[in-house]
C-alpha cells in the first residue's frame, strides 16, 4: 500500500481525516496500556482494539470500496500494528473475520480500549437498600466514534451508546489515558511502570540475559519498554547494564523509537 493514499481513499470530511490523525498521534498511549494488559495476572482492559480501512477495487466499476473496521490481540513492533479482523465485511469480499493484518502505523484510523472504573461497594445492610447500579466500561480513544456521535442528536447518541453498552463520555473531550483528568501525570508515565520497578530489579538480577535477548518481532527488553513509554523501567534496564544503543533486527536503536513515538520525557535518558 502507498503511504497515506490507503487511509484516505474513502473521500472522509475534514472532521474526519483530523480524527484518524489523532488517532495515529496518539496511538503510543494505546500501546502503552495494551502492553501493560499483556502482564497483568487480573485483565483490566474489557476491550482493546483497533480501526483500518480496508479496500479493494470493485470488479465491476473498477472504484476502490473501503471499509472501516476492528482488529483486536493487537502487536506492535514499532512500525506496524498487528492483529486479527473482528468483523465480517459487509461489502469486500477478499478478507474475513479472524484474518491476520499487518498495518504501517500511519495508516490505522481508531484506536479504542475500555476499562471499568472501580467503585467502592457498600458494606453491610447499607448494600442491600444500595440502588446504585455497576458503572459502565468507560471508552478511551475512539476518535472516529465520537467524531460520529458529535454529528449525532441526543436521542442519537444515547441509542448509539446504548447499544455499544459503553460509557463515550463527552466528545469535546477524548481521554487516552485512564484517569486522566484526576491522576494528569499518568499522561507521561503509566503508573505500573512506577510500582515494578522493584520486581524488574529482581528480575533483571536473576535474568542479565533478558538485557540483549530478542523476541519474534527483533526488539530487546529496552526496545519494547521505549514503545510502551516507561521511563521507571528504561532507568532500571540501564542501571543493570543494558546498552541504550543496542538496536533491534531492523537496525533501530530505543532513542529511534523514543523519537518515532514522540515519547519526550524518554529521550533525555536514552541520548549520549
Amino acid at each position: 500500500m502507498e503511504e497515506n493514499s490507503f487511509i484516505f481513499s474513502d473521500g472522509a470530511d475534514p472532521k474526519m481525516i483530523e480524527a484518524y490523525k489523532k488517532a495515529q498521534e496518539t496511538f503510543k498511549y494505546f500501546w502503552r496500556e495494551q502492553s501493560w494488559e499483556y502482564r497483568r495476572i487480573i485483565p483490566s482492559l474489557n476491550l482493546s482494539c483497533v480501526k483500518v480501512a480496508f479496500s479493494e477495487k470493485d470488479s465491476e466499476t473498477g472504484k476502490d470500496i473501503v471499509e472501516h473496521m476492528w482488529i483486536n490481540e493487537i502487536d506492535f513492533d514499532g512500525d506496524h500494528v498487528k492483529g486479527y479482523l473482528i468483523n465480517e465485511p459487509n461489502n469486500l469480499t477478499k478478507i474475513q473475520a479472524g484474518d491476520y493484518f499487518e498495518i504501517p502505523l500511519h495508516e490505522i484510523s481508531d484506536w479504542l480500549f475500555t476499562i471499568t472504573p472501580s467503585v467502592k461497594k457498600p458494606k453491610g445492610l447499607s448494600k442491600l437498600f444500595s440502588s446504585s447500579e455497576d458503572p459502565l466500561p468507560k471508552a478511551y480513544g475512539g476518535f472516529t466514534i465520537q467524531k460520529m456521535r458529535a454529528d449525532m442528536s441526543d436521542a442519537e447518541r444515547k441509542e448509539h451508546d446504548g447499544f455499544w453498552g459503553l460509557d463515550f463520555g463527552d466528545f469535546n473531550e477524548i481521554h487516552v489515558v485512564h484517569e486522566q483528568k484526576e491522576k494528569p501525570e499518568n499522561l507521561v508515565e503509566h503508573p505500573m511502570s512506577k510500582n515494578m520497578k522493584e520486581k524488574l530489579v529482581e528480575f533483571l538480577q536473576n535474568y542479565p540475559d533478558e538485557l540483549t535477548n530478542m523476541d519474534d518481532n527483533g526488539l530487546s527488553l529496552i526496545h519494547r519498554e521505549t514503545l510502551a513509554g516507561n521511563l521507571s523501567s528504561i532507568e532500571i534496564i540501564l542501571s543493570s547494564g543494558g546498552d541504550k544503543h543496542l538496536k533491534t533486527s531492523k537496525g533501530k536503536t530505543a532513542l529511534d523509537f523514543a523519537k518515532q513515538m514522540n515519547w519526550e520525557h524518554l529521550i533525555p535518558a536514552l541520548e549520549d
